[in-house]
């Protein structure tokens, strides 16, 4: 691009053009992070017969978060085997699990600490299997110092329960 009355020797470009490479690459660096932030937040929306998220009764006549977190069955934590975790940082890793499936954009790991081990779930985008949602999940438990992972994936039900797979 030639802006007249400035002269380009084949060096750097004019002024003008320059800040315009600058505007056009920071629109461009902000614009597809937003695009993409959005498309994996509308891909967990799902349609539960007009309950929210949080409403209505998922499992066992508890209603609210607590019976979202029971629908999953113990989650990835529970199979793995290299530790024995107290009731409380049991109950931590499965909100982590949960928040994890819910709301974290995938890629994004959510981090829970408890008594002497701690941990991180990651998720992975979103997909549809027929009408439900699912994500693919790691959970990295770290106890003194030694990191395993499991691995599992988990589809929201009718009721907006997450239900971990086989």
């Amino acid at each position: 691009m030639r802006i007249a009355g400035l002269k380009n020797d084949g060096g750097l470009p004019p002024l003008r053009e320059r800040r315009f490479q600058r505007m056009k690459t920071g629109l461009r660096g902000a614009f597809f992070p937003l695009l993409l932030a959005t498309v994996t937040v509308s891909g967990c929306t799902t349609t539960s017969g007009g309950k929210t998220s949080l409403g209505g009764s998922a499992s066992g006549g508890l209603s609210g978060p607590a019976a979202y977190i029971t629908a999953l069955q113990g989650g990835l934590v529970s199979r793995n085997t290299s530790a024995q975790l107290s009731k409380a940082d049991m109950q931590r890793a499965l909100e982590a699990e949960y928040r994890a499936l819910e709301a974290a954009p995938g890629g994004q790991p959510v981090v829970w600490q408890g008594k002497g081990v701690g941990g991180s779930v990651v998720a992975a985008a979103p997909y549809q299997v027929g009408s439900q949602n699912c994500r693919q999940y790691s959970h990295t438990l770290t106890v003194d110092g030694r990191e395993t992972a499991t691995r599992g994936a988990a589809c929201r039900n009718a009721d907006g329960a997450w239900a971990p797979l086989s």
